[in-house]
């Protein structure tokens, strides 16, 4: 079992940053992908961004140019650095972590962002 502890949501203007933190209680390099997806009200889980163990990333389209993932791994954690906050990013992020070979997930608890106008 993996232990999954996300922090770093709140409140905050539009043009505003903000960064999530995702830290796993085993070492990162026993996940094939690592990623941060989020949920608005009335609205599906969309995938943001991921990051394999070789450092590949890809990002949603809405995203790119704003927000960076990036990982710590003597941390066991992973990053994502939101720039440039709109109202329309507002919803509840999620990190997920996808462990090398069975490809189990596992999700975080979620981490409310809301982006005022």
């Amino acid at each position: 079992q993996v232990q999954v502890v996300e922090s770093g949501g709140g409140l905050v203007q539009s043009g505003g940053s903000l960064r999530l933190s995702c830290a796993a209680s085993r070492t990162i390099f026993s996940f094939y992908a690592m990623g941060w997806y989020r949920q608005a009200p009335g609205k599906q889980r969309e995938v943001v961004a991921s990051i394999t163990t070789s450092g590949s990333t890809n990002y949603v389209d809405s995203v790119k140019g704003r927000f960076t993932i990036s990982r710590d791994n003597a941390r066991n954690t992973v990053y994502l650095q939101m720039n440039s906050l709109k109202p329309e990013d507002t919803a509840v992020y999620y990190c997920n972590l996808v462990v090398l070979g069975d490809r189990t997930n596992y999700w975080g608890q979620g981490t409310q962002v809301t982006v005022s106008s």
